[in-house]
């Protein structure tokens, strides 16, 4: 488990950050001073810093040149301090990221610097540097794009209720187990609404101390309450005219809840401390993997916030039940990761895929993620065997999908046969409709002895 020092002068958010990065496995300590985390820096081991460059008694450009022989350093700015970032990254900075970051983009940036090359010269530091943002940048851009052609059922009509929805202003409740991806569809409505060149503000209800929530949400003034020592623009002002994503809304208390909702019907918010109001545009988009139905019923979440957030409802289904997106969510991941990881893999082995087609995937498309990016890192041929797949995945048991009478297997075949036909049984559109490669699509053939 990776260790991270977190320097960070504003508690709420340092708090918001840290519990996200534990909840991804990280082992995270916070110091809201310079000395103080002088002191932990000397007294245990890290393997990265993040630091903010404005702390109120330290000079973060100093603490960069200090540790850039020994530990990489992500250093964050606000949207003003760009120049003061290159000068970082000047100084050997291993990166930075500027406020307000998606979660998506902070674990990307850390990725990269937790498995950065040894720099071993000033020219080449900043080299690496350059090509670390745009590599960043270019797998933001990616990962929201939704560019990938899903052939389920679940799926295609998931973008048909997509597309029908993104262009009004209606609030929408996202729902789905972990790991389905609905941070995702979360991007893709608003990429696809007229608020798309507006922000795109993310905010993890989860992760927000019950204390801190009004903060998060509304900001503060100096001074305001214990800890605020600068002015804090809140999401609802960060999102104006654009959208506000509100993931796992169901975790927030029943105060937070009332806040909220006075927010969303009066579309006005005062920071902590104000006593001036502050209008806001923004669309709500929310998610959550809980029964909000089930929690409105014991009293939990109130009845009037969930109808306000549930103009529209979307349910993400599991990857168990996206019967023929595994192997494109499958050889994408792979692209993704032989990019990432500078590997050259063409394809999994017949072992390895009969191993995916055979797990029942609870941790849905991030657990896909996960065992692709282990595998690549682990591979040294040209296909993904099996012993590079995680344990857990060679216990699991076959399981039957509950389609009458149809397997994975009969329904992975219908594919097949049908891709073929209508291509006229060229096999390279074929490979191309289907989203794998033409040597899987060769192993699936050979495997299922399609006579073709």
């Amino acid at each position: 488990m990776s260790k991270i020092l977190i320097l960070e002068d504003d508690t709420s958010f340092a708090q918001m950050l840290k519990k996200f990065l534990e909840r991804n496995g990280f082992d995270i300590v916070v110091s809201q001073t310079g000395l103080d985390g002088e002191k932990q820096l000397k007294e245990q081991n890290f393997q990265l810093v993040i630091t903010d460059l404005r702390l109120p008694d330290y000079d973060g450009i100093k603490l960069v040149s200090q540790l850039k022989d020994s530990i990489p350093v992500i250093v964050m700015t606000g949207y003003a301090e760009v120049s003061t970032a290159v000068k970082a990254m000047k100084m050997g900075a291993y990166d930075y990221i500027s406020k307000p970051f998606t979660p998506d983009q902070m674990l990307a940036v850390i990725d990269g610097a937790l498995h950065a090359k040894p720099i071993t010269s000033k020219e080449t530091a900043i080299t690496t540097k350059k090509d670390s943002k745009s590599t960043v940048e270019n797998e933001d851009k990616s990962s929201s794009s939704n560019d990938l052609e899903l052939i389920s059922e679940a799926a295609q009509k998931l973008d048909e209720h997509i597309a029908l929805v993104a262009p009004t202003d209606m609030s929408v409740l996202i729902i789905g187990e972990s790991g389905t991806g609905k941070e995702v569809t979360a991007k893709a409505i608003h990429q696809k609404s007229n608020r798309k060149e507006k922000p795109f503000i993310a905010l993890d209800c989860g992760a927000i101390p019950k204390e801190l929530a009004a903060s998060e949400f509304f900001g503060h003034l100096k001074g305001s309450f214990t800890g605020a020592i600068a002015d804090k623009i809140g999401s609802f002002e960060a999102a104006n005219g654009g959208t506000l994503f509100l993931d796992e809304v169901g975790n927030l208390s029943y105060e937070n809840q009332i806040q909220l909702l006075r927010a969303l019907q009066e579309r006005k918010i005062k920071r902590i401390g104000s006593n001036t109001e502050v209008e806001v545009d923004v669309r709500i988009l929310s998610a959550t993997n809980e029964d909000l139905k089930a929690a409105v019923e014991k009293g939990n979440f109130r009845e009037d916030l969930y109808h306000r957030l549930n103009e529209f409802s979307l349910q993400i289904p599991a990857l168990k039940d996206r019967q023929g997106d595994l192997a494109v969510l499958a050889s994408h991941f792979l692209k993704k990761f032989n990019q990432k990881l500078n590997k050259q893999i063409l394809d999994f082995s017949d072992e390895a895929w009969n191993v995916f087609n055979t797990y029942h995937w609870p941790g849905n498309i991030r657990e896909l993620q996960n065992v692709i990016q282990r595998a690549v890192l682990l591979t040294t041929t040209n296909e993904v065997q099996v012993n590079t797949l995680p344990e857990e995945l060679m216990e699991s048991k076959p399981e039957r999908i509950d389609l009458g009478s149809v397997t994975k297997a009969d329904f992975e075949k219908e594919q097949i046969v049908n891709a073929l036909k209508r291509t006229n049984y060229n096999k390279s559109k074929a490979a191309k409709l289907l989203q794998v490669t033409r040597k899987t699509l060769y192993n699936r053939i050979n495997y299922y002895d399609l006579d073709l």
